[in-house]
């Protein structure tokens, strides 16, 4: 049984991501005092009373919006109503009943859907504010008095939307759902890659960097699997974020690739491997995480019969830190090969949640050093006792040995290859910590 989805919608800068971050617990959704910062879709885990649902925060409705990011803030509102099982629609008591309010509070009737009305930034405690019972007008029932900024009344309004829940079955577990985070520079085509997946318009996409800001998890299956997919801003160089609201969406983008099992990194098959395509490949790389490299916007390149060879070069020479990611080259325009990207995403995903026996990697290392002596320094030689796997995504091993000082780096990088060469482990990094004789097992 899928679990139940509340969506939370209302005009602009009526305190919906404040509400959206303190009924999740956490700081995902970007708040500001500005309309329109909310553009995208976002959703987040919920549990109250024993029920876990999802929740999903919405750009700000302008139903007379004839700007173009305030018409596709609008069709994704529309989008989520559609999808969700509950509305809770958030109006200000500052501003009182508007036009736009009446407006929003009509569309939610002719949805059908049981909407929870809420009017926000009642902060203060004690006698209710009497401009609450103007909001009786919108026709949706009794309004519940709420402070998104102190909590005030999350309660009552979780307990509303609970009430129109179906009976609590098997809500599914997530065991089998593969987390992928679609990352890379702006403008690379990481909004039309994931709209081409999930085949509707279910993250903005516009010809202009930026239009990106939250990172937006939606859920889709198909006959690969379970994936939650998680559309980041473009992450831009440093001295370019000088906006707080790009700093947050870069910040989230780093946070995306944290919570994520696998991540596509998208190129510009037009500009191949820039500067700032190798520090965001370096992220995902340095989090540990599994990753498929998609050159985007193929259908865009000249081609021969060795394009594709020569860029797959070009790309592990300058990601040399990265040469165990497949790489695979598509157009989010056309389609081509996007059924690729989901064989890569589930065999990397393998890869780095693949276990191996500490026997196994001992005749491993056996035959290495028998191929290849250890270093020896001053008349001391490395002696290496064993080895074994201590972790998953990625795969971690730890090396016990006589000295660590004696474990040059260039070993290691050769034990590595072993390994490699042996168990596959495409697509993920691997670590690998040193270990001598007398250390603590904790260090």
């Amino acid at each position: 049984m899928a679990r139940p989805l509340v969506a939370i919608v209302g005009r602009p800068n009526v305190g919906k991501s404040m509400l959206f971050n303190r009924l999740c617990g956490q700081r995902l959704s970007i708040v500001e005092d500005t309309p329109g910062v909310t553009r995208d879709r976002l959703y987040a885990e919920c549990e109250w009373n024993g029920r876990v649902f999802d929740i999903v925060d919405t750009g700000g409705i302008e139903p007379a919006a004839d700007n173009e990011i305030l018409l596709f803030m609008r069709e994704q509102a529309e989008i989520a109503i559609a999808a969700a099982d509950v509305i809770v629609l958030v109006t200000d008591i500052r501003t009182g009943v508007t036009a736009a309010d009446e407006e929003v509070a009509s569309m939610l009737q002719r949805s059908g859907k049981p909407v929870v009305l809420c009017v926000n930034k009642m902060d203060s405690t004690g006698a209710v504010d009497p401009g609450i019972y103007e909001f009786y007008s919108l026709g949706l029932g009794d309004p519940i008095a709420l402070s998104a900024a102190h909590g005030h009344g999350t309660d009552e309004l979780l307990d509303a939307c609970v009430s129109y829940f179906k009976p609590a079955e098997d809500d599914g577990g997530e065991d089998d759902v593969i987390r992928v985070a679609v990352i890379g520079k702006p403008n690379v085509g990481k909004s039309s890659l994931v709209n081409l997946v999930l085949g509707e318009q279910r993250v903005i996409v516009a010809d202009m960097p930026g239009t990106t800001r939250d990172a937006v998890d939606t859920r889709f299956e198909n006959k690969y699997g379970k994936y939650i997919f998680i559309d980041t801003a473009g992450i831009r160089r440093k001295s370019k974020v000088d906006d707080r609201i790009e700093k947050f969406s870069v910040m989230r983008a780093k946070l995306a690739i944290e919570r994520a099992d696998v991540c596509l990194i998208m190129l510009d098959a037009r500009e191949g491997v820039t500067e700032q395509d190798t520090k965001i490949a370096g992220l995902a790389h340095e989090a540990g995480k599994a990753s498929v490299i998609v050159v985007n916007k193929w259908d865009l390149v000249e081609k021969d019969t060795h394009t594709m060879d020569v860029m797959r070069r070009e790309i592990y020479r300058d990601l040399g830190f990265m040469t165990y990611a497949p790489t695979v080259f598509i157009s989010a325009l056309t389609g081509q090969r996007i059924a690729r990207i989901f064989e890569l995403i589930n065999y990397v995903n393998d890869q780095s949640s693949m276990r191996i026996t500490t026997g196994l990697l001992n005749d491993v290392l056996s035959d290495a050093q028998a191929r290849v002596q250890p270093p020896t320094d001053k008349g001391r030689r490395l002696k290496i006792y064993y080895m074994t796997q201590t972790g998953t995504r990625p795969p971690h091993f730890v090396i016990f040995c006589n000295s660590r000082e004696l474990f040059h780096f260039s070993y290691q990088r050769y034990l590595e290859n072993q390994i490699r060469s042996t168990f596959g482990l495409e697509g993920t990094p691997i670590r690998i910590t040193i270990r001598q004789k007398g250390d603590r097992e904790d260090n």
